[in-house]
């Protein structure tokens, strides 16, 4: 199993952007944000890193294939604070048909290889507390937590 990652077809962006923007607003209700809220970070953010419908510059969004057929999206590029050095997980995503085959870490392995050849130090990204089966990888291939926000229903 070897996984390769090439650049994400032109053509095919303005779906996946469309799908991205979805999902990354339902995650962001699920982890807390009103509907208003959530809506404007995931506009703001289309249109921050992706004017145009290209990404920004440094940031990359590459299909994730395995032997020849696209099983996933990694979307990297710089540190969202600008930190010199640290390379951004912005989004990886692995169809939900091929998960648990160890896509997601060889894909995490891809992007560290990436940040490396462009020169960055080091890798960093984030994970909603939800996401247990993606916080374990990451802690199992040696991210360390960083920041912790915590929230209590009243």
């Amino acid at each position: 199993m070897t996984i390769e990652l090439v650049t994400f077809p032109a053509e095919d962006l303005p779906g996946w952007l469309e799908n991205q923007r979805a999902e990354y607003r339902a995650h962001r209700i699920e982890a807390g944000d009103d509907e208003e809220a959530a809506t404007r970070r995931a506009d703001d953010s289309q249109t921050t890193y992706f004017a145009g419908g290209r990404p920004a510059a440094g940031h990359e969004v590459f299909a994730v294939l395995e032997a020849g057929e696209r099983i996933g999206v990694l979307w990297v590029g710089p540190h969202p604070d600008g930190l010199d050095g640290v390379a951004w997980v912005w989004d990886i995503e692995i169809d939900a048909a091929q998960r648990g085959k160890g896509f997601g870490r060889d894909t995490m392995r891809a992007a560290e290889d990436w940040a490396r050849d462009a020169g960055y130090a080091s890798l960093a990204l984030n994970v909603f507390g939800f996401n247990t089966v993606a916080r374990s990888l990451y802690e199992s291939m040696g991210f360390e937590t960083t920041s912790l926000q915590m929230r209590k229903a009243l």
